[in-house]
């Protein structure tokens, strides 16, 4: 599987999504290991659990040493608390993160893909993107914007 099949996986899977999601933008994500999906996940309807969160239990042990394709950057933090995904993808020791859209929102804003580049991860961004921003619709940012970096 390319590393486009997967994010059209991982699009094709927030597409189930939309409109599902509160205030959270629909996420899919895909984990690769080798050449085989070892987890999928799709952002929960009301916007929990993420999709990295389901993916990666779905995953399991497999995900270490895997790839990680997701439609939107892992957030740094949660607004309810909890372990953030950029956090759980570090823990659950992928080897490479690839997310179609930055995230603008207080709760990433770049601290997630930071994260996980800190943590060793090699990290890409901008495949697919216009696929995957098409299905974030009306999704605006938490927080105001004097409280981003």
């Amino acid at each position: 599987m390319t590393d486009e099949d997967a994010m059209r996986r991982a699009i094709a899977l927030a597409a189930t999504r939309v409109g599902l999601t509160a205030e959270n933008p629909p996420v899919g994500c895909v984990i690769l290991n080798g050449d085989e999906v070892v987890g999928e996940g799709v952002t929960g309807e009301g916007g929990r659990p993420h999709a990295e969160e389901l993916a990666l239990a779905q995953a399991g042990d497999r995900a270490r040493g895997g790839v990680a394709y997701v439609t939107l950057e892992p957030c740094a933090r949660r607004s309810a608390g909890g372990v953030p995904c950029s956090a759980r993808l570090v823990d659950a020791g992928v080897a490479r993160v690839i997310f179609a859209c930055a995230d603008p929102s207080v709760f990433a804003a770049g601290d997630g893909a930071r994260r996980l580049q800190d943590a060793g991860i090699e990290v890409n961004q901008g495949l697919l993107t216009a696929e995957a921003a098409a299905l974030l619709g009306g999704y605006a940012p938490a927080g105001p914007p004097e409280s981003r970096r």
